[in-house]
């Protein structure tokens, strides 16, 4: 639309300079006039340019909404069948998965993992590798295509999926802020009624009470969209709070310290080292220095897991492992 009208302007503008000219050498058409119509016409050319600018924004905005409304419209694959299942204290098991997002592309490859009670297990490698799209596959965004993740004896997805999810609390590398106040993005998503002295405490928990009593307005304080108003690692630690408030069974950490600074990720690391205590932690990381402590490391590389067990026993029986952490500590 934009460069159809442009161009018709523009030829619109030579034939009128060019009728112009001639009516001005007949002399039947003073100079002044010319020019005066040229005006007129140069003040018209910005609302007609604007017309078509709006009825190109308006075919994106109609894709736009059609998009949205297919998102919204999506049904929730639920059944009568499904079990509220309490998920403490059972273990975690991915058996054989496999996925793919395209027919012909295998992202997972016969994926095997174990997770017991109040276990730290970690998942590293290169990027691209498949871990985040682990982590989908647990939380429920996608299905596997073959294989099963269990939970005790219970197939994941035969469980309640709003029971599931709020057994489940994840602390991401860029954790969700939305504009508001730092007390409606703690209490987001709640189910029940929660005091202010309980968000203090959980606030005092993740590190973040200092910072939150120095604002302005405490709990009450604008944090702008995406959390603008806060650093790294103050919103990071707003995320931390916020899983200490739901209290997780299965407490999922997706690069939680990646895009931090050195002293923002060491009070980061104390309050998810605290936030990990009795539950069962799944851990990604690229840096080592995280989760060389974590009771399991799988190593997952194109999809799949090329070896698992403690750091030191990773180091001696994995040769892609031992060159993962030679060339991250030699970095």
């Amino acid at each position: 639309m934009q460069p159809i009208s442009n161009m018709l302007m523009m030829i619109l503008v030579i034939g009128i300079l060019t009728y112009g000219a001639i009516r001005v050498m007949q002399g039947s058409l003073t100079m002044g006039a010319l020019i005066s119509f040229l005006m007129y016409l140069f003040q018209l050319m910005g609302p007609v340019i604007m017309v078509s600018q709006f009825f190109n924004e308006l075919a994106k905005t109609s894709g736009s909404t059609e998009r949205i409304r297919e998102m919204l419209n999506e049904p929730i694959e639920e059944s009568a069948d499904d079990q509220k299942v309490d998920v403490a204290g059972k273990e975690l098991q991915l058996q054989n998965v496999s996925f793919s997002y395209e027919k012909d592309k295998q992202i997972l490859h016969n994926i095997n993992v174990v997770a017991k009670p109040n276990m730290v297990v970690a998942f590293a490698g290169p990027s691209g590798g498949g871990k985040s799209t682990i982590f989908s596959l647990i939380e429920r965004f996608y299905k596997p295509t073959s294989g099963k993740i269990t939970i005790g004896n219970e197939n994941i997805d035969d469980v309640d999926l709003t029971n599931w999810r709020h057994q489940i609390g994840l602390v991401g590398q860029n954790s969700a802020v939305m504009p508001g106040t730092i007390r409606e993005n703690l209490i987001y998503g709640l189910d029940h009624e929660v005091n202010d002295d309980e968000l203090w405490r959980v606030l005092k928990m993740a590190y973040a009470d200092k910072f939150v009593k120095e604002s302005e307005d405490g709990l009450g304080t604008q944090i702008g969209e995406r959390g603008v108003k806060l650093s790294d690692g103050q919103r990071q630690r707003i995320a931390i709070a916020r899983a200490f408030l739901r209290d997780p069974k299965i407490l999922m950490l997706d690069e939680a310290t990646a895009s931090l600074d050195s002293e923002s990720e060491a009070m980061v690391q104390k309050a998810l080292t605290s936030l990990m205590k009795n539950r069962m932690t799944l851990v990604i990381a690229h840096r080592l220095s995280t989760i060389v402590d974590a009771d399991r490391i799988y190593f997952i590389d194109h999809g799949t897991v090329s070896g698992s067990g403690t750091h030191e026993e990773l180091v001696k029986s994995t040769s892609l492992y031992a060159e993962y952490v030679h060339n991250q500590f030699k970095k």
